[in-house]
């Protein structure tokens, strides 16, 4: 399972091969071309794929989007038109999230554009989950298919590594602190409460029992613990430094 690129009738090798160079670029091994209008062989093609060229020789044919589509369980399709009638456009920051999450979780995930001089029909649109409009100036909306390829590939990229990077400080945020490293810390801790009188020798284990459930209730972390360390030796050498 995984992520694969959906061309409809493609005419231009140009455009094809550019799209497999694309493909080799973001990681993408499945490239589907829909009743290709071109031969996605041609020299140009490969001229285009430079490094994208196995991606290329082993893109899949199909005669009907319906075809293509028929392994994958969530759809996106780029719209470029006007007259979509009422199928509701998204940006590519509200899809691309939903994408990354389908893909996390083993869905094959299907990217789909258009033909170069007339996009997808409204039939087409309605055989995706999501619709996605790319936006340009509104004189000239029209992208060209590989640079329409290349911006939501991009924006993936980026929401992918976004969401990676919060789930790596999501996960930081809830290692608790080793059991060594709370162990040298409370015996910092115990030196210094010895040291200003709070700790009788004779208590200081039990009472440091308790210090001890409580860190551990509250589940601190690595860095947390570091901090209050650092605060406690900090602790204990100004009052070194100031006993007579």
């Amino acid at each position: 399972m995984g992520l694969t690129v959906v061309l409809v009738e493609p005419a231009g090798p140009l455009n094809v091969g550019s799209v497999a160079r694309l493909c080799a670029n973001f990681g993408i091994n499945d490239l589907r071309l829909v009743a290709p209008r071109c031969n996605p062989n041609d020299a140009q093609a490969l001229r285009m794929a430079v490094h994208g060229q196995t991606v290329l020789h082993q893109a899949s044919t199909f005669t009907t989007l319906l075809e293509a589509l028929s392994d994958c369980q969530r759809v996106v399709a780029s719209c470029g038109r006007i007259d979509h009638g009422d199928i509701p456009l998204q940006t590519t920051d509200q899809v691309m999230p939903w994408v990354g999450e389908g893909l996390r979780s083993g869905a094959q995930v299907a990217l789909v554009f258009g033909r170069e001089d007339r996009g997808l029909s409204n039939e087409e649109l309605l055989l995706s989950h999501r619709v996605v409009r790319l936006h340009t100036g509104d004189h000239y909306p029209s992208l060209n298919l590989s640079h329409a390829v290349a911006i939501v590939l991009h924006d993936l990229q980026r929401s992918r590594i976004g969401a990676a990077a919060d789930d790596q400080q999501a996960l930081q945020a809830s290692e608790a602190a080793a059991p060594p490293q709370l162990e040298a810390c409370l015996r910092d801790a115990e030196a210094l409460l010895l040291d200003v009188g709070f700790l009788l020798p004779h208590t200081a284990k039990a009472r440091m029992a308790k210090i001890k459930g409580l860190l551990r209730r509250a589940s601190i972390q690595a860095q947390e613990l570091a901090m209050l360390r650092g605060m406690v030796r900090q602790l204990r050498w100004a009052i070194r430094c100031h006993r007579p």
